[in-house]
């Protein structure tokens, strides 16, 4: 063979194996390494609900309007709440005259009792030659009398404090359902499909509005599991948006432990494994969860919860570049 013929074969076949072994390596890193293009910005929605029940006068937000902590967000009518704190008011009023009046009798029983108790000390101190025996017997009776009387005054007494105190529950309560009728902003965020409007009623406990935290986002990368091995909670993360822009920077919070089964639904007869039996040849790598913590998101970038991104995490804690 001559040397010009032997050169370019063995350039030729350098090239092969340069081409077979980057080839190798970019299948190994695709395969392998820890990425995904399956990211989704997360958030949470916080759904904002009324603590009592009522008509809607005033809705003070807009549509994705950024509100911050203790904002107003919607009023319920006040006047029904008005006439109840009215009302409790004055059943304090009521309770505390009747407490005072149970008071006051209390303290004339105890005045009686304490004076009939000494007349009756007294007489039963005497000789029989001075105070017969049924003047006595009379003047014990009437001390045990006013005794009793004593007692049911303090009784009485007692029942009026309790109406009282639960008169001032009440009044409490009225305030609080007062205050209530004002739904403020549980935290700094954004409104989100705002759907309501004045002259709707709203339900105690039912979610009229949601409310995105705007100090809560973070990501989910979908990994496949073959790259789950090479994911540590720690490992840098650059979240790269599909709208572009500059990357986020972050690390991994955390790794899902369990993900649904969708081949081994529970049996509905006898709680046994309802093993679907069609396998097909290619089986996909099923994709785990992992939460990326976002450490700070650059001024000017624009999060939306449910926004696609590729994830690209870096063992040691090092930025892939």
């Amino acid at each position: 063979m001559k040397p010009q013929s032997f050169l370019r074969a063995l350039f030729t076949a350098t090239i092969l194996l340069v081409a077979v072994v980057l080839v190798r390596l970019l299948w190994v890193d695709y395969m392998y390494s820890p990425w995904t293009r399956d990211g989704r910005v997360r958030a949470d929605v916080i759904d904002v609900a009324t603590d009592v029940s009522g008509l809607v006068s005033e809705v003070r937000v807009k549509d994705n309007q950024f509100v911050h902590r203790g904002d107003v967000l919607f009023v319920l009518d006040p006047y029904r709440f008005h006439y109840a704190v009215a009302q409790a008011d004055a059943d304090v009023a009521r309770a505390q005259a009747e407490m005072t009046r149970a008071r006051a009798q209390m303290a004339e029983g105890a005045s009686l009792d304490q004076m009939k108790r000494a007349q009756a000390a007294r007489r039963a101190n005497l000789a029989g030659d001075v105070i017969s025996d049924e003047s006595r017997d009379d003047a014990a009776a009437a001390a045990n009398q006013t005794d009793a009387a004593y007692r049911a005054d303090a009784a009485a007494y007692a029942a009026a404090e309790a109406l009282y105190r639960a008169a001032l529950v009440e009044q409490q309560t009225a305030q609080l359902n007062l205050t209530r009728s004002e739904v403020r902003a549980p935290a700094d965020g954004y409104i989100t499909n705002l759907n309501l409007y004045p002259g709707d009623y709203a339900s105690a406990g039912s979610a009229r509005m949601a409310l995105i935290d705007s100090h809560s986002f973070w990501v989910y990368g979908y990994f496949e599991e073959t790259k789950i091995p090479r994911v540590h909670v720690g490992d840098h993360a650059v979240v790269r948006l599909m709208s572009g822009g500059v990357d986020i920077h972050g690390h991994v919070d955390s790794l899902s432990s369990g993900i649904a089964d969708r081949d081994n639904p529970t049996g509905t007869g006898d709680l046994l494994a309802n093993v679907n039996p069609i396998f097909t040849w290619v089986r996909l790598a099923q994709r785990v969860p992992v939460r990326v913590h976002l450490d700070k998101v650059p001024p000017g970038v624009h999060l939306a919860a449910g926004m696609t991104c590729t994830v690209t995490l870096q063992p040691g804690g090092n930025v892939r570049s």
